[in-house]
């Protein structure tokens, strides 16, 4: 099974609609899910699935930022992991890292930096963001754009971010993410 966390600032937002939803139209095509705001997650929830995404949220919703700690589980997650935007934010916050500025909206480039399990090539994909991370030392840089880390893994665990959205754009890299293997 697969855990959708809505990351959003309350359950049942509009942003539902926008940011959870298309990660599910990829997901329910090949996997049972189970999607839970970030209220209310447990440790039952995240202890009864394979795979996790943490989804993405509205451009001025940063709600989640006042919450981080309610994230600590992730350091000691066993399970493959896909951040995107506000969850790779709260990746790279619960490792240490720090958040930058850098905002960034519509279609961009996308360059490789290294070989990775969810794609291979330099990408145009959808950005929506006000933030970057500036990583601690546990990850790897997967790929950045002119301005920004677009996506980011852990150097010894299957935790991966993305800033952009492949749910808009680029969606075969969540289906990759159903596939990889713990590493």
């Amino acid at each position: 099974m697969i855990l959708v966390v809505d990351m959003s600032f309350k359950k049942d937002s509009l942003a539902f609609y926008e940011f959870v939803l298309p990660i599910l139209s990829v997901i329910r095509k090949s996997q049972p899910f189970l999607v839970k705001h970030r209220s209310e997650l447990s440790s039952k929830d995240i202890d009864g699935c394979e795979r996790i995404v943490l989804s993405g949220t509205a451009l001025k919703d940063n709600d989640f930022l006042g919450h981080v700690e309610d994230f600590g589980w992730i350091t000691t997650c066993d399970k493959p992991v896909l951040g995107i935007c506000a969850g790779m934010e709260v990746i790279g916050l619960v490792f240490g890292s720090s958040l930058q500025g850098c905002l960034e909206i519509g279609m961009k480039e996308i360059r490789l930096i290294k070989k990775n399990a969810l794609f291979s090539s330099t990408f145009k994909a959808y950005e929506l963001h006000s933030h970057s991370l500036q990583l601690s030392e546990e990850f790897d840089v997967l790929a950045k754009s002119e301005n920004c880390v677009q996506a980011i893994k852990h150097k010894e665990k299957s935790i991966y971010g993305v800033l952009f959205h492949p749910e808009v754009r680029n969606r075969e890299i969540i289906e990759r993410l159903l596939v990889v293997s713990d590493e």
